[in-house]
């Protein structure tokens, strides 16, 4: 995405592993909760222009027992909380741009943790493209670019990444103009 950019833009990855939207994990630890850290990332990046906001993947883990429309009103109170924030240009907020994630293959070795996710997951872009639309987000769906990798059915790999990357250049900068 940085090279489709190019040198006038800054993008500061700040992605997790296995980080929710809103829940605090049980397993994995409450500082997978995205909701505990975004203010912090906001205000040591600012000023921002613009948030990308891709969760929603780790939110259908079996575990938390909740449908896509429930991931979607987490990551829906995540944007919330951007639009909330002082941290965009001349102190107001920045612009948003909700991503939809890649659905899941329940297949390989997370089998039992997505349990039940491939079908929330693919229902989830839609929920969140209506999200966006009514937070005036941006939405860019990662699925229209990309896939999993069957082998584990959850991460991308390495040519996903790329096409993700370049089809998200062409959002910011269409968001951007």
């Amino acid at each position: 995405m940085a090279r489709e950019l190019g040198v006038d833009w800054d993008v500061i990855p700040e992605g997790h592993p296995g980080r929710t939207a809103v829940f605090d994990d049980p397993i994995e630890g409450v500082h997978k909760n995205a909701m505990r850290s975004l203010h912090a990332i906001l205000e040591s990046h600012r000023p921002l222009d613009l948030v990308m906001v891709m969760l929603g993947t780790n939110d259908l883990k079996a575990r938390f027992c909740v449908s896509a429309h429930d991931v979607a009103l987490g990551i829906q109170r995540v944007v919330t909380e951007i639009g909330r924030s002082d941290c965009g240009p001349d102190g107001q907020a920045p612009k948003v741009l909700v991503v939809a994630p890649v659905v899941v293959i329940e297949t390989g070795i997370f089998t039992e943790i997505f349990a039940g996710a491939a079908e929330k997951s693919a229902a989830l872009a839609v929920v969140l493209r209506d999200f966006a639309d009514r937070q005036n987000a941006e939405f860019f769906d990662s699925n229209e670019v990309s896939c999993v990798d069957p082998v584990d059915g959850i991460h991308l790999d390495t040519e996903a990444h790329a096409r993700i990357g370049r089809a998200a250049a062409k959002a910011v900068l269409q968001t951007s103009g």
